[in-house]
């Protein structure tokens, strides 16, 4: 049995039944029957469904926040911002797919030659829990779009939310088995990997995943595209609006509870305004009102998972060990972890080197540009940075330098449908969302023609 159990108060929600291994067999089967009709179906059909699919995530925001509230404890205004994000995804793949992969004309010496874009067949998505929607679409709304048909193994604490995506896209009008999820654990994905019919796979997820998945997909020359963790520097030069910077330090680590790939997690401050920087983070994060997250007055909750909590406390225990100290929060209960500030952090502590996957802010002081970039470099990760002063120009020159896949000045670091995301190192490859992602599982087939 598949267990949805509300992390807030433990109690559980609901069950449901893995497959049999003859009922996955059958639903591959299934998404590779669809396919063959599905690849030839037109842009302006496929348009037509995505729109609608946009429309129907829109009207049910309110009872899809809820669920996702309740099996993951994301602040129920947060899980309404997230399916207002998915709605826009819809569209804007509606509306763009067609000219994105039409095809494109190259000069050359025969008469004519283009670059035609095909579907590649069935995809594999495997997602995680922290936005378990925005993950999901973000995989399988342009792979759809592009012609694929997609399965979904999605986190195993967030089951209703997976069963209702596949509602959704049935409830839009798409053919049967364009979009399944598997009620699986983790143990038959290497069965699927392996599968003939099953063309790609696209992972978002901790390092240990992606290594696992790609190592997999490897043997068996299977194209994928890794979206990892990330411990990403939000450097502050001295002449930042400090104000302004906290307020977005505050907004960029704790939410979602800090349970971002892409949340701001290495304050890298200049020495010159560290202190008061620190100070004012310090009173904003004491200011934060916890509670239940399906409370719309609730500022912070819980983590996920209780094991999530347990192992961040580990975290911040060993970091402290190191030299680390605690201005506030540092507490865990259950399930619950105050957010949390870190001082006097240096390479070598967890803090630093790891990803800390929660409400807990490490800050690094540095005296001069050239030592700020070369702390956010020092990091096996490389997923997203940004960068706060009131000289743009500087700020766009230190930007460039900063070793990610996205970077941002005086601007929150987030994933935006019309950019591409994804990231370097360890944080993994391949690009999600704009025009790059969509041409990830797409044949690029060079056409020559002479008469």
């Amino acid at each position: 049995m598949i267990s949805s159990i509300n992390p807030f108060d433990g109690k559980l929600l609901a069950e449901f039944s893995a497959l049999t291994p003859e009922e996955l067999n059958k639903k591959i089967s299934d998404a590779g029957e669809a396919f063959r009709s599905w690849r030839n179906s037109s842009f302006q059909n496929r348009k037509i469904l995505m729109l609608k699919l946009s429309e129907i995530l829109h009207d049910k925001k309110d009872e899809l926040s809820r669920i996702a509230t309740l099996e993951m404890g994301k602040l129920f205004i947060e899980s309404g911002l997230e399916i207002e994000k998915c709605s826009r995804l819809c569209k804007y793949y509606g509306e763009n797919a067609e000219q994105f992969l039409a095809d494109e004309t190259i000069e050359t010496e025969a008469e004519k030659s283009f670059i035609h874009y095909e579907p590649m067949g069935v995809i594999l998505g495997v997602m995680p829990w922290n936005f378990p929607y925005w993950q999901v679409l973000r995989f399988a709304v342009p792979a759809i779009m592009a012609g694929n048909v997609c399965l979904l193994k999605h986190a195993s604490n967030v089951p209703q939310c997976a069963v209702l995506i596949e509602e959704l896209f049935t409830e839009a009008g798409f053919p049967p088995a364009v979009f399944q999820t598997l009620m699986i654990d983790s143990s038959s994905v290497e069965k699927i990997i392996s599968h003939h019919l099953v063309k790609g796979i696209s992972l978002t997820g901790s390092e240990h995943a992606g290594s696992s998945v790609a190592s997999l997909a490897g043997k068996q020359i299977k194209k994928t595209v890794l979206e990892l963790g990330g411990s990403d520097p939000f450097i502050v030069l001295h002449d930042a609006e400090i104000n302004f910077a906290v307020k977005n330090a505050v907004s960029s680590r704790l939410g979602n509870n800090g349970q971002s790939c892409i949340a701001a997690k290495r304050f890298i401050v200049s020495e010159k305004i560290v202190d008061e920087f620190t100070d004012k983070l310090k009173e904003k994060f004491l200011s934060l009102q916890s509670g239940n997250p399906i409370n719309k007055k609730t500022q912070v909750s819980v983590m996920a998972r209780e094991d999530l909590a347990v192992e961040l406390e580990m975290q911040v225990n060993k970091s402290i060990d190191k030299g680390a100290q605690i201005i506030c929060g540092g507490r865990r209960e259950a399930a619950f972890f105050q957010p949390t500030i870190l001082v006097k952090v240096k390479p070598g502590m967890p803090a630093f080197d790891e990803e800390l996957f929660g409400p807990v802010a490490a800050i690094i002081s540095f005296t001069t540009e050239e030592e700020a970039i070369r702390l956010a470099n020092n990091s096996q990760f490389g997923l997203g940075g940004s960068v706060w002063t009131k000289d743009v120009a500087r700020g766009i020159s230190l930007a460039k330098q900063v070793e990610c896949g996205s970077v941002y000045v005086n601007t929150l670091m987030k994933s935006d449908q019309r950019m591409p995301f994804g990231g370097i190192k360890k944080s993994g490859y391949g690009r999600e969302l704009s025009l790059h992602g969509i041409r990830e599982f797409v044949n690029v087939k060079s056409v020559m023609v002479n008469s």
